[in-house]
């Protein structure tokens, strides 16, 4: 007899601008209505198949934001707003974000929806065009409204709400009753949808388990030099150690996994299953008694103690002994656990539950006595690329498992209480992709925003320090701290993985350590304005030749020729523009002098910063028209200025001209480069 742990694991990072408030992106809403629902009905409709589901807290967090009307969900709000009220940004962005979904199972078997594809476009860029835009009429946009979040409904919630059903068959010519109500019906299941989770908890059937509340990488959370073991020759960011904040995002989940669902969580899927020795005695200290991760990570860490052994050692029980705590161990059967998230879905739904039932039945046959096959992986994504939501392989192979008679389904609780488990000896330290940490540091992209959290990390622990902010205050910056030191804005940077969405996930991560210094009274470094990622989207373009204007607030043409060039008027839309005061900004060097002007359509009237980023960090501060004068600020880590005596000569009068030396930049040498934000 074989026993078969299946962990479904379900998962989004924080979606909320730390700035607004606002939820930039509903992926927590859309599978809601798919993934998370769906695999609640499945389980119930085979309850004697035992299960286990692991839901991280911050996809819990915003299920109850969403739900209690917290925050706002732009692309709900655009989804629910008239047709006949749509502004053009609004338009926009519809085309832009409404045929974010699978198009060849969700699209393409809609004749309406696929029309609106194809009137959009399918190519790069479409969603931006003007053309495609104007090709639209108020019933397309309606229609379009409808088929996004109808087609992002799965199985569970078509079943409970047979309207939708009736709606598919319309297929179009909604009307804004019809789409108001299919946003209703998300927002019931956002209401339900833990109070489902929490039921088949309480009834024995589902072990429900967590991970650390922010979905963070432990192990480099604890201290990025870890990378190196299994990556020697990686090139790492400067040295963060911060165990203090993994213990705070492992007690954390585990006091909102007691709130929400009666109880704590007894196993944990540390974040995309990466260990390491020194966060087994946090895992214990937080209140756990096991954990799940990969077989590579087992393999790898045996192989270094000189393990000769059979991979069928692999199905057992085992157990962790560090720095005086121990904790139990299940590693994940990886082949069977990829098939069902990256294959199945390609193959015919009995052919493809078969394979899954031959393949265990084979495990059994060779695993130690009283073994284990964990079948860990994600429990939502895969689902789009199922036509039916995978409703049929999850149905015939669930019901395999239950009829074959040499496999049983458990709980990881259920194997594990009565197992001592096989000492590992001393944990590998790595990820379920390869062993190591390679998604998520080692990358310029990705060493840069580590960087950015132990820079920001140090302002925060300062400012404690000081005895100057409110704890309040103090509670809110650590969270916004907290909230960037997740996995995801990590996973998209560097090479290795690519979205449409790139520049969204940067901003999130940017603006919640931007946040921090907000709520803490001081202006957030300069450098954490400019996009880490790497779009190829050039602002304006830049000098290509030495210039020496003469100083003042017009200047000619022949003067700024070569100069860099940002026409500000360009960024905006027709009524952004109505009310924008810059129309350009020039900039550029001479043979000793930084030269930058300003041009406006009307005198500016306001104080005018330049920050600059790089080589290092100075502010120059330009008064208002009527002072004209100029201060300049120096600072070493970007945050605390201090003034320093300044040669800068300004010119008014329709714009804004300044000459400022180098040496009073502090700018020496030829080749640096120059990063600097207007204000």
């Amino acid at each position: 007899m074989a026993e078969v742990a299946l962990l479904w694991h379900l998962h989004q990072p924080s979606y909320v601008d730390a700035a607004s408030g606002e939820v930039v992106m509903s992926w927590v809403r859309l599978h809601t209505v798919r993934g998370y629902a769906d695999m609640a009905e499945m389980a119930r409709r085979h309850p004697k198949v035992k299960l286990n589901f692991n839901l991280t807290p911050v996809l819990v967090q915003q299920i109850e934001e969403l739900a209690e009307g917290r925050v706002k969900d732009r692309w709900g709000e655009l989804g629910q707003k008239s047709a006949a009220n749509l502004t053009v940004e609004d338009q926009q962005q519809l085309l832009e974000h409404y045929f974010k979904i699978n198009w060849t199972t969700c699209v393409e078997p809609y004749p309406r929806y696929r029309q609106l594809l194809d009137l959009r476009g399918r190519g790069a860029g479409a969603g931006q065009s003007e053309q495609s835009r104007k090709r639209f009429r108020e019933k397309d946009f309606r229609d379009l409204q409808v088929w996004f979040n109808l087609s992002w409904c799965g199985f569970a919630v078509r079943k409970r709400y047979p309207e939708l059903g009736a709606m598919m068959q319309k297929g179009r010519d909604f009307t804004e009753e019809e789409k108001g109500r299919v946003m209703e019906i998300h927002q019931e299941m956002l209401r339900g949808i833990l109070g489902e989770y929490r039921a088949l908890a309480e009834s024995g059937q589902v072990e429900l388990t967590t991970t650390p509340f922010y979905h963070p990488i432990l192990p480099l959370l604890v201290d990025t030099d870890s990378a190196k073991r299994a990556m020697p020759w990686v090139r790492l960011p400067e040295r963060l150690q911060a165990p203090e904040d993994a213990l705070v995002q492992l007690e954390k989940a585990q006091a909102a996994h007691q709130r929400v669902f009666g109880q704590k969580a007894r196993g944990l899927w540390p974040s995309e299953g990466s260990v390491s020795p020194e966060v087994i005695p946090l895992m214990a200290q937080a209140g756990f008694e096991y954990f799940c991760t990969d077989e590579m990570v087992l393999f790898r860490g045996l192989e270094a103690q000189g393990w000769k052994g059979k991979h069928s050692e692999l199905f057992q029980a085992w157990r962790v002994e560090e720095g005086g705590s121990a904790m139990k161990v299940l590693f994940r059967e990886r082949p069977l656990s990829d098939y069902i998230g990256f294959t199945a879905s390609r193959t015919e739904p009995k052919v493809a539950a078969e394979h899954l039932r031959v393949h265990l039945e084979h495990i059994a046959q060779v695993m130690p006595s009283d073994g284990v096959v964990l079948l860990a992986l994600d429990g939502e994504n895969a689902w789009e690329a199922f036509p039916d939501s995978g409703e049929a392989f999850l149905d015939e192979f669930y019901t395999r498992l239950r009829q074959t008679k040499g496999l049983k389904s458990t709980t990881l609780g259920g194997y594990l209480g009565t197992r001592a488990g096989r000492p590992v000896g001393r944990l590998h330290s790595g990820s379920w992709i390869g062993g190591n940490f390679d998604i998520w540091i080692g990358d310029p992209e990705e060493n840069q925003g580590w960087c950015w959290i132990k820079r920001t990390r140090d302002f925060l622990t300062q400012a404690k320090e000081g005895g100057q902010v409110t704890k309040e205050v103090l509670a809110a910056a650590w969270e916004d701290l907290y909230a960037a030191q997740g996995s995801d804005w990590f996973w998209w940077y560097g090479p290795d993985f690519q979205t449409d969405s790139d520049t969204i996930f940067d901003a999130l991560f940017r603006g919640r350590l931007q946040n921090v210094y907000r709520r803490l009274g001081v202006t957030p470094p300069a450098g954490l304005s400019v996009p880490i990622c790497a779009t190829g989207t050039q602002l304006g373009t830049p000098p290509v030749r030495e210039i020496e204007p003469k100083l003042s607030g017009t200047g000619s043409y022949l003067e700024w020729s070569g100069a860099g060039k940002y026409e500000a008027w360009r960024d905006q839309g027709a009524m952004a523009q109505g009310d924008r005061r810059v129309r350009m900004v020039r900039y550029g060097v001479g043979e000793s002098d930084f030269h930058f002007r300003l041009d406006g359509k009307e005198p500016l009237g306001e104080e005018v910063i330049l920050d600059f980023h790089q080589p290092s960090p100075v502010r120059i501060r330009i008064g208002g028209e009527k002072d004209g004068k100029v201060s300049l600020e120096k600072s070493k880590d970007g945050v605390v200025y201090e003034a320093e005596d300044c040669s800068a000569e300004v010119a008014g009068g329709g714009g804004l001209g300044l000459r400022i030396p180098f040496s009073s930049l502090g700018w020496r040498g030829d080749g640096v480069e120059v990063s600097f934000l207007v204000r």
